[in-house]
């Protein structure tokens, strides 16, 4: 069979000489030769199971189009609104409610490099500049050379070879929209799924992990789940996601609507079935031709004219679209919140999905706190003999003996152990096992599973004491915080903790048991660094403790007048692996400035005069390979780095942060922080810091994917490394982190009515068990472009393209990611005009299902990661990037799309009850200054950070019930919480700030800003629907959209 190459994205749209291959070099700079991390690219044109060698690096096929081109006025090209348009014909009476898939990767020559940014990134605005929006500049490739523009395409007629898209108006259009259509606004969209916290591991006896008792406590409040839920109740949504307005004002289509339901397990009924080669399971097969619609238009096919209906923002967090499978199906399927696809209807080919333009790929968050998680204690763990799929809801049983594999097929032999089912007591009903009841499940595993025996939980911290950190008052938060939470620390009683402090030399500690006090070890050689006493200076917890009370508290004092200004950080880690090398564990690394002595020393790259240039940003990736080099060290010694950088000046993120990307570590980044400057920052050190300590960990983990025979993964983005094709190694993994995957469909699946994915995680708990944590999702296939659109997850597609442009950003340049992101939108729109659409009508048209596509495109456009033309230090570009990689979809979207809610009028009216407290759930507003009002309060949730901004004529009532103060003149500039007043207003607000930071795992600081305050501009960048200096606005931005897409 040939291969059908992907499209590609992110890839550059040019006509003149290619350039280098899109991830030819994974997403930061990997060190040649070995395996490839991070994003990593796999051989094309295998089948599933037989994985690609290490380090194929395929390029990928470039989206079809060429060089921009000189075209008419925008006024001219747009045509006139109309008013509500008719819906379109759908292409299929079958309608799947799955998201779209899209693939990007098969190779197919080098990838030609994007178009000149100058040309062509949409959203760049010359400062200044008010030149009217006529014909752009000729096209010129991105080596400069002019290039010959293609003749005019007719309308609606997609070309492989199209021109690329022309650069955007560079002042705002003269065309006013027509007034949009009087009834409700669509309300259906894609939400983010919650986050969730876990990795999967591979197959396998693979090194051993260690991991904790796996825990029913949540991170943050729990909250009542619906009716109905047990055995797999998930916790709910994070705030900016939770469905909590009241109902939307337009029906929603049976299929959407499910996507509210709980996800029960329910029992799966026993069905024999004869043997055969039938792909899909016993249960698939009864009458798939229910799911059918017969001439109604799916709501999520609803067709939608951007361009008139302007209030397309849900009042409430958007859910996450429902497979469209049997009840019985959807019932036993891996909640959103952990397992995702970009598209809930799988495409049979690969030339179905290159056609409908969209990325296929999987949002994992495999190690999320679960509320309620079955546990199997067993001897046998049922594995497929030929992929080692481990036995799920979505297998076939031809018989009691007898079951057939959903991922290859294979009919493999029920063990007579698993005839007994030990929640009933019952023998010969293996279909009721909780195996094949629950798509989320966890085995405790046998000794064959491990290579070694489990590994103690080992904590150790390296601390920075240069005179740099001593001043900014962090080493005393970081050891009262410790000492308030040592005994929380997960752990049994093998339990090991040891400290490093480090400036221009590198000091251990002695704490052996029988020692008064701690003793201090100070090696000044950093050049060949040695432990001074290897067997005391990581100790025991429990035997231990006083000393390493002591040390806690006499650490502050010990530098407190230190004029020691340099740090030998990369020494530093050197004496730390060596130290944790004999057995694994977790590195804890606190740096305040820029490592300036010995290995691993870094200069400073960033030019602030260049912070808010227009031009590409320069320094994305490493100055250096020594960073990724020692994590790849770590990693193969089972040691995850895990780096605080709390620091007001440039610390090279971009370099440092390889140690923690490529360990499976994670990266917390407090800029500015100060203990007596910046309270808001300190507060949130502590709260994250508590959250770190406390949480659960998982050790020498590894983590798995599998797919259904024809689906093949190929590449990866996360904080790990890739130790084989397709296993990934996680030193630590942790119930905060993310993952996803782009795949693509290797061969047809012409003959599947469904297929299955399968997230497998291997891992030692902090009590030395060895467990597994299987999560399994089943979707449907579909054969029809408008199935495909129909299914799209509008938040997933977003959060992986967010991924891909941080890699390009890395490999290629921000210029290209920017244009990529663009023409993605671009593609896919151009892609159901043409394609789906059967009736052509004037205007910007979407499916419902992606009417907030263009949205979050721009949204991301503007977002710290990739915005130009702002003021953005290179530190906090870096880790905005670090963060879209690494958070869980539901969390990355409020830092995508930040949720605003006005807060001075709420009421208890459709408010939640949880834990005593009444919880109020104000509308989501669209993010535009239009929404403001000076009469006014509004709370905007950006994630990482909140703003309440008072508005000069806020009510009196307002200013003291909630803050305190007699009049909008007396509230402080530098305000970041709520005082604690006894007034139901005040109980009111401070319930909602309160229950959204409870639905994350980090801790978002809180300013209160009035029309004067400093913080106002940041407050305003996130205003995503109005125009600035260097970008367009949502409305400019559709009609840049519609231009494209009319040519």
């Amino acid at each position: 069979m040939n291969h059908q190459p992907a499209y590609n994205p992110m890839q550059a749209k040019v006509l003149g000489p290619p350039g280098p291959p899109l991830y030819a070099s994974g997403p930061y700079q990997p060190v040649p030769p070995g395996p490839q991390s991070g994003s990593y690219p796999v051989a094309p044109a295998q089948p599933l199971l037989t994985r690609p060698q290490i380090g194929v690096l395929p390029s990928h096929t470039p989206p079809q189009s060429a060089s921009p081109v000189p075209g008419p006025r925008l006024a001219q090209t747009t045509p006139p609104a109309q008013a509500t348009p008719p819906p379109p014909a759908v292409t299929s009476t079958s309608y799947y409610t799955g998201p779209p898939a899209w693939q990007y990767a098969a190779p197919r020559g080098p990838a030609p490099n994007h178009v000149n940014p100058a040309v062509a990134a949409p959203p760049h605005m010359s400062h200044g500049s008010a030149q009217p929006p006529g014909p752009g500049a000729p096209p010129t490739s991105i080596h400069g050379y002019p290039q010959p523009a293609p003749p005019p395409m007719p309308l609606h007629t997609y070309q492989p070879n199209r021109p690329a898209y022309g650069p955007p108006p560079t002042a705002p259009p003269t065309m006013k929209p027509a007034a949009p259509p009087a009834g409700p606004p669509g309300t259906t969209g894609t939400p983010p799924p919650p986050k969730v916290d876990g990795d999967v591991a591979g197959n396998g006896p693979q090194a051993p992990n260690s991991y904790n008792h796996v825990d029913t406590r949540m991170a943050g409040a729990a909250q009542p789940g619906p009716p109905g839920r047990h055995l797999g109740h998930y916790p709910s949504l994070p705030p900016g996601y939770q469905n909590t307005s009241a109902p939307p004002p337009a029906p929603l289509h049976p299929a959407l609507q499910a996507a509210t339901q709980p996800y029960t397990q329910g029992p799966q009924p026993y069905q024999q079935q004869p043997g055969g080669p039938g792909p899909g399971p016993a249960q698939l097969s009864p009458s798939m031709a229910a799911m059918s619609l017969q001439s109604s238009t799916p709501e999520a096919l609803r067709v939608v004219n951007l361009l008139q209906e302007r209030n397309l923002l849900p009042s409430a967090p958007v859910p996450a679209p429902t497979p469209c499978l049997t009840q019985d199906l959807q019932k036993l399927n891996c909640s959103p919140e952990v397992f995702r696809c970009t598209l809930t209807s799988i495409p049979q080919t690969q030339s179905l999905l290159n056609k409908a333009k969209l990325p296929l790929g999987l949002l994992l968050h495999p190690f999320k706190d679960l509320s309620q998680l079955p546990v199997v204690t067993s001897s046998t763990i049922v594995r497929c003999r030929s992929c080692r799929t481990y036995i799920n809801p979505f297998v076939s049983f031809l018989d009691q003996r007898r079951w057939k594999c959903n991922l290859c097929y294979r009919v493999n032999d029920v063990p007579e152990e698993f005839m007994y089912n030990p929640v009933s007591r019952s023998y010969g009903e293996p279909h009721k096992r909780p195996e094949v009841q629950n798509a989320t499940i966890e085995f405790i595993a046998p000794s064959e599973y491990m290579l070694r025996p489990p590994q103690p939980a080992v904590y150790l911290f390296v601390l920075d004491v240069s005179h740099n950190a001593v001043e900014t008052g962090y080493l005393s938060v970081f050891c009262q915080s410790l000492l308030d939470n040592i005994n929380a620390l997960p752990g049994d009683s093998r339990t090991k903790v040891g400290f490093i402090t480090f400036d221009s030399t590198i000091h251990f500690y002695n704490l052996q048991e029988g020692l008064s006090q701690p003793q201090m070890l100070i090696v000044s050689d950093i050049e060949d660094i040695f432990l001074p006493t290897p067997d005391s200076l990581l100790v025991n917890l429990n035997e231990c403790k006083e000393l390493v009370q002591d040390l806690l508290k006499s650490l502050p004092n010990l530098f407190e007048k230190t004029m020691e200004t340099q740090s030998a950080l990369g020494s530093a880690l050197q004496a730390a692996f060596k130290l944790l090398s004999p057995t694994g564990g977790r590195m804890s690394v606190f740096q305040t400035q820029l490592p300036n002595l010995g290995v691993g020393a870094l200069q400073s790259r960033e030019d602030p005069n260049q912070r808010a240039s227009a031009k590409d940003v320069q320094h994305l990736s490493p100055a250096t390979d020594f960073y990724k080099k020692l994590a790849l060290d770590c990693s193969g010694q089972q040691v995850a780095v895990d780096l605080f950088l709390l620091s007001a000046q440039y610390c090279d993120l971009a370099s440092l942060g390889c140690i923690s990307r490529f360990s499976a570590g994670s990266v917390y980044y407090y800029p500015s922080y100060h203990h007596q400057h910046n309270p808001a920052q300190v507060e949130r050190f502590q709260r994250d810091l508590k959250r770190y300590l406390t949480r659960k960990i998982g050790f020498e983990a590894v983590m798995r994917i599998r797919c259904t025979k024809g689906l093949s993964i190929h590449t990866f983005h996360g904080n790990f490394f890739v130790r084989s094709t397709d296993l990934l190694s996680l030193p630590n993994v942790n119930p905060d982190a993310g993952f996803a995957v782009q795949m693509s469909i290797e061969e047809n699946l012409d003959d599947m009515q469904v297929v299955s994915f399968q997230a497998a995680l291997l891992y030692t708990s902090s009590k030395g068990e060895r467990r597994i944590r299987v999560h399994t999702m089943c979707l449907p296939v579909v054969s029809s472009l408008s199935d495909v659109f129909a299914g799209a997850d509008v938040q997933a597609v977003t959060g992986l393209l967010a991924c891909m442009a941080v890699d390009r950003s890395v490999t290629s340049s921000l210029s290209d990611a920017r244009d990529a992101m663009t023409n993605a939108a671009i593609d896919s729109l151009s892609s159901y005009r043409q394609s789906v659409l059967t009736i052509q009508q004037p205007g910007l048209l979407a499916p419902a299902c992606l009417r907030l596509f263009p949205l979050y495109i721009l949204a991301l456009l503007k977002q710290k990661a990739f915005r130009t033309g702002t003021s953005t230090r290179l530190d906090e570009r870096v880790f905005a990037m670090y963060q879209l990689k690494y958070q869980p979809l539901a969390f990355a979207m409020l830092m995508i799309h930040p949720a605003l809610y006005r807060v001075d009028d709420l009421s208890d009216e459709g408010a939640l009850n949880i834990s005593e407290r009444t919880v109020p759930q104000p509308r989501v507003l669209q993010l535009s200054v239009e929404k403001l009002s000076r009469e006014g309060a509004f709370l905007m949730d950006a994630g990482l950070v909140m703003y309440l901004w008072i508005g000069r004529n806020c009510h009196q009532n307002f200013l003291s019930q909630v803050l305190g103060v007699s009049s909008y003149a007396a509230v402080p500039e530098k305000l970041c919480f709520l005082p604690e007043l006894d007034t139901a207003e005040s109980q009111r607000t401070r319930a909602l700030v309160s229950w959204l930071r409870d639905q994350r795992p980090f801790f978002p600081s809180l300013h209160i800003i009035r029309d004067e305050s400093q913080l106002k501009p940041h407050f305003l960048q996130n205003m995503i629907e109005d125009r600035t200096e260097s970008a367009l606005s949502y409305y400019e931005f559709l009609l840049h959209l519609q231009q494209q897409i009319s040519k």
